[in-house]
């Protein structure tokens, strides 16, 4: 397998770097946007934009879905879950319950 070749890019900030990936995404944009603190700064960029982009950006918002529904969102993976948990759990709260059918 031969490695990627990385294309020079350069955002609508000016920014310039190198992806081998058709992702869009800046890293140098998402670096500066991410958060000093909250339960967000925890987080990886595609989760924290998977969060940001269903509208969630408060843990009272986050304890609303189950973690099912956010385990759906694009850009969220499992490893996420324990830091999620563990946010919801220092403020008293939780994932909602997933009704059984």
């Amino acid at each position: 397998m031969s490695p990627s070749k990385k294309n020079l890019r350069v955002c609508k900030q000016g920014h310039t770097y190198y992806k081998s990936s058709d992702c869009p995404t800046c890293p140098v944009c998402e670096q500066e946007r991410k958060p000093d603190s909250g339960f967000l700064a925890l987080l990886g960029a595609p989760a924290r934009r998977a969060l940001e982009n269903a509208g969630i950006s408060t843990l009272k918002q986050l304890s609303l879905q189950s973690e099912r529904e956010i385990l759906m969102l694009h850009g969220m993976g499992p490893s996420s879950l324990p830091k999620l948990r563990t946010a919801l759990a220092t403020e008293g709260l939780s994932f909602r319950k997933d009704v059984e059918r």
